[in-house]
């Protein structure tokens, strides 16, 4: 190649070094500015570029990321032909409706097919919005991918840290489900909201749960986008008029309205912005085996749930345990009966040790994911396991150590592949916890996995087992085709 055709390299910089600094010039020449053209109602937005330039300096750019990049701008990685067809699909509807959402089980690549769907759109910014132990992930993804828009990956908790500089084009809402709080809209979906009115972009919506335990949890994650099917309705109330049964529920002694009975209308309004796929469909033949194994606790840890049950408050030395309420008192034997208690001086402490030295004593001969819900029994698991133990996904995958994860923090947008068994310490109240935490294992070539939980007898965790279980519903009808 002609060498005035090129840009010439910095003194000091390698091929790859080039590389990137001529995909920081492309991308800044690419940018564009909305520009307002005439007044009143004939007034028009145009789009033009933000800075001037001529062809040659275009062509001279292309150049040199041919030159410079060779291999490297190319993809690292080939998508699966399912993924190929649905990212296709996607950018197709984005084109028209400016947004969709891609409802696929874990494990089946959203991520990718996200990236790919977004490479294949005229955009130069695009924003990823997921947890923050799945940023790492996203971001190999998409150095596997070398798309030639520019990518900033950030967590939900960060989105007020957003560099607004650059306008984001297109972004891609990890884990969406995550922004379904009713009937009024979380921190989170306010936030996103903010950023979707700011730029008016093309949106992706991801999860593999779109409503784990309610379809009125899809009115907060798409009420921000312009185009989406609810926007005659100025907020979650007049929505429920025609889409929830709504109904009442005493709660201490006070009437209080409960949305959660949605409507398949809800469903129905959203079916065509839905692209759903299965694990089934991708040619997974996981069979997920659930076990419930049950531990004798010391016999001083049920004393106090039961004078706790009874009195609602149990008096030590030093400290208190007061449940003066339902909830509370709920929340203290859901503790208890794992062998820890949150006192109410806010201090907390591991009172019983069975449950980790079961799980010790049951797998001492695995490597396992352990999923916790209290913080000390982190604690508790560390005592028993010593130094066998790890809370960071790098050292479980190049150790042999088990892991230890909260089950919110871990639950998703991460992989334990590597473990022999999942391991659940304690249960949470969510089904989304349920549904994405047991799927943590999960890949194309695993044919079977196991799923081990470990309830205290006598406790309330079977309860709360067979409650978020029953909500498997909300998931799997959309991946199921509406009538």
């Amino acid at each position: 190649m002609d060498r005035d055709a090129i840009i010439e390299r910095i003194p000091s910089f390698d091929d790859r070094m080039m590389y990137d600094w001529c995909l920081r010039l492309s991308r800044v020449i690419s940018k564009t500015k909305e520009f307002k053209k005439g007044s009143g109602k004939s007034a028009k937005i145009v789009v033009k570029r933000k800075y001037q330039h001529n062809d040659v300096v275009a062509n001279k750019i292309d150049n040199s990321l041919k030159y410079y990049g060779g291999d490297m701008a190319k993809p690292k990685v080939k998508l699966r032909d399912y993924q190929q067809r649905i990212a296709t699909e996607a950018c197709d509807h984005l084109r028209k409706h400016r947004f969709v959402y891609l409802a696929m089980e874990v494990r089946t690549g959203k991520t990718l097919t996200s990236l790919a769907s977004a490479g294949m759109m005229d955009v130069n910014n695009v924003l990823f919005v997921t947890k923050k132990k799945a940023i790492s992930s996203i971001e190999s993804d998409y150095g596997l991918l070398s798309p030639s828009f520019s990518m900033t990956c950030i967590n939900y908790e960060s989105l007020h840290k957003v560099d607004h500089s650059n306008k984001f084009d297109l972004i891609i809402l990890d884990e969406a489900h995550g922004m379904g709080a009713f009937p009024k809209p979380s921190n989170r979906a306010k936030q996103v909201n903010s950023i979707i009115g700011k730029y008016n972009p093309y949106v992706i919506l991801l999860s593999g749960t779109p409503t784990p335990e309610s379809y009125c949890q899809m009115y907060h994650q798409v009420y921000g986008i312009r185009t989406n099917p609810f926007t005659s309705y100025k907020n979650f109330y007049r929505f429920s008029d025609d889409h929830v049964n709504i109904k009442e529920r005493k709660i201490n002694g006070f009437m209080v309205k409960d949305y959660s009975s949605g409507r398949s209308s809800i469903l129905r309004a959203m079916k065509k912005h839905i692209i759903s796929y299965s694990q089934k469909e991708a040619g997974f033949k996981v069979e997920t085996r659930e076990h419930i194994l049950l531990v004798d606790l010391e016999p001083t840890t049920y004393k106090i749930a039961s004078r706790l049950k009874k009195d609602l408050v149990v008096e030590g030395t030093d400290e208190v345990i007061l449940a003066d309420t339902p909830v509370k008192l709920m929340m203290k034997l859901h503790q208890l009966y794992s062998g820890t208690i949150k006192f109410e001086s806010g201090n907390s402490k591991v009172i019983d040790y069975s449950k980790a030295n079961y799980i010790h004593y049951k797998f001492i001969d695995k490597k396992i994911g352990i999923f916790y819900k209290f913080k000390e029994e982190l604690n508790a698991l560390k005592k028993v396991y010593g130094d066998k133990i790890c809370t960071e996904l790098e050292e479980f995958n190049n150790t042999d150590k088990s892991i230890a994860l909260q089950i919110v923090s871990g639950r998703e947008g991460i992989s334990l592949r590597k473990a022999d068994a999942l391991v659940y310490y304690n249960i949470d109240f969510s089904a989304t916890s349920y549904w994405q935490s047991r799927d943590r294992m999960t890949t194309k070539e695993r044919l079977e996995s196991d799923v081990y939980w470990v309830f205290s007898k006598g406790g309330i965790e079977s309860d709360i087992y067979k409650a978020v279980s029953k909500k498997k519903d909300f998931t799997v009808s959309h991946f199921k085709k509406l009538s």
